[in-house]
């Protein structure tokens, strides 16, 4: 079950001005469920993404990536779970581009202005028949109000479908964010095998855009993991349709700038941390905070290497305070100079080690309390300097081994 995460309400997700979405049946991996989603952009929309950093990644990746860099604007992304067309070589470029040929046969417009998104099993053939006998249906299914059913329609091992939402005003004019993202394993940084799409109706400079989504990624969906396996289909997408009526965003500094990054920000790490809580037999919901880093990357050093370690990992699972293992992993985390005099270990308001060893205070049943609990919080002070950063992740249970096991049965 995942860990104090709700589904979705339909009516507490905002629709998108200029954004529609249609959902069907294709019947890519099994009958009788959605797998396939349609995004339909109006004119004058602007979109930029993020992906996988795995070099061996997945058809749809490669050309999603050529057809933003065409600089022709896209008006419809194509989703389809069960298959990642991954590993699947010049055929699996073939199937993606012909997906992209046929839903631009029915939009009217060309191949270069679709972006298709897979996820599912590696190394079969996407069936990319099926998936353009459903393109109609799902097109003619579109409406601005389905992104509750999208959420559910981009789901593989998600236990459940991942929304939210958020308002703000600006210049006077109402805001809307919506975004859905699905993922539940293999998933660590750059990015994971996830897939996230964000919408609003401000008005935002398009020169903006590409690094807007590298930094809302960068502090959401690049700061979680649940098992340091990165994918080969991870997409992070970002839409702004210009409908809302203020005057554009021409910078991120400015005050009405700085308001929708946040709001914006604000729905990313809860669809990031939705995974997390989401994730593959997890139980438990941790934090882990590095503070007084000579640096933010060096805090994200220790951070991971807390987080992707399966004997810290099993410990919280087993509510185990076999504290030493957080030590060793901070120890083997890379950072040369580290004095482990001077490190500082809690598990949320208990203080287990100070100056690299045992509190003389800590009481082992203090840290059993705190490990039993659904939602922890692991905080390291490194005493080297003013730098702080954070991920999320969860614990390993025996059901992860039995969800990986049994995944293409």
């Amino acid at each position: 079950m995942p860990v104090n995460l709700q589904a979705p309400l339909a009516a507490d997700l905002h629709p998108i001005d200029g954004v529609r979405i249609g959902v069907a049946e294709a019947g890519v991996r099994k009958a009788h469920r959605k797998d396939l989603t349609v995004f339909l952009l109006e004119d004058g929309a602007t979109v930029a993404g993020v992906f996988t950093q795995n070099r061996f990644c997945a058809a749809p990746v490669q050309i999603s990536r050529d057809h933003l860099a065409s600089g022709q604007a896209v008006r419809a992304m194509v989703i389809n779970t069960g298959n990642a067309n991954a590993g699947t070589g010049a055929d699996g470029l073939v199937r993606a581009r012909a997906t992209c040929i046929a839903a631009a046969k029915l939009l009217n417009v060309a191949p270069e202005q679709i972006l298709p998104f897979s996820t599912g099993v590696i190394m079969e053939p996407l069936p990319h028949d099926r998936i353009a006998a459903a393109l109609p249906t799902a097109i003619a299914n579109a409406q601005e109000d389905q992104w509750a059913t999208a959420a559910e329609g981009i789901m593989t091992t998600d236990t459940l479908p991942k929304a939210f939402s958020a308002q703000v005003t600006l210049g006077g004019a109402l805001v809307s964010i919506t975004g859905i993202s699905k993922g539940a394993g293999m998933i660590r940084p750059n990015m994971a095998t996830m897939l996230g799409f964000m919408a609003t109706d401000a008005c935002i400079d398009p020169a903006l855009m590409q690094q807007l989504v590298r930094d809302l990624a960068d502090h959401s969906f690049n700061r979680v993991t649940i098992d340091g396996d990165t994918s080969t289909n991870d997409s992070f997408v970002v839409v702004a349709t210009h409908k809302a009526a203020h005057a554009p965003i021409t910078s991120f500094d400015s005050a009405e700038g700085r308001l929708l990054k946040a709001a914006m920000l604000g729905v990313a790490q809860k669809l990031a941390q939705a995974i997390v809580r989401d994730g593959e037999g997890a139980t438990k919901f941790i934090t882990v905070r590095v503070e007084g880093g000579k640096s933010a990357e060096e805090c994200r050093k220790v951070a991971y290497a807390i987080a992707h370690s399966p004997l810290v990992k099993t410990a919280f699972y087993a509510s185990d305070p076999n504290l030493g293992r957080i030590l060793a992993a901070v120890g083997y985390a890379g950072i040369a100079d580290l004095d482990q005099t001077g490190i500082d270990l809690y598990l949320d308001d208990v203080h287990v080690a100070v100056q690299g060893g045992r509190n003389p205070a800590y009481r082992e049943e203090e840290g059993q309390r705190v490990m039993q609990q659904s939602e922890i919080t692991v905080r390291v002070l490194l005493g080297r300097g003013e730098a702080v950063d954070t991920v999320w992740t969860c614990d390993f249970s025996h059901e992860y081994v039995t969800i990986n096991a049994d995944y293409r049965s």
